[in-house]
């Protein structure tokens, strides 16, 4: 019984790190396509301090791709909380 509540909360905790991974990689593309959106309206002409809050902007296609992970992780994390759900059933209903 033991093993099926760790089992519980490792799929709670896989869930609840890949909610924080794709917040945040949500976030990173948005601050990313709304700088280049910006940009598109503005001059070519770059400054200095511009140049410099580009390359502290986050990757976008790394990004896209830490969205991704985050998508796998939740269907993964769910699958071991499905999987503890029946292991839980199947062990009420040997024992009763």
């Amino acid at each position: 019984m033991m093993e099926i509540q760790s089992a519980f909360n490792s799929g709670v905790q896989g869930l609840q790190k890949a909610a924080e991974s794709a917040n945040q990689a949500a976030s990173d593309i948005a601050r990313s396509t709304s700088y280049q959106s910006d940009n598109v309206q503005e001059d070519n002409n770059l400054t200095a301090n511009e140049n410099t809050k580009t390359e502290s902007l986050p990757n976008l296609t790394q990004s896209i791709v830490d969205l991704k992970v985050a998508e796998h992780q939740t269907k993964a994390s769910a699958n071991v909380v499905k999987t503890a759900d029946e292991a839980l059933g199947t062990l009420l209903d040997v024992s009763v």
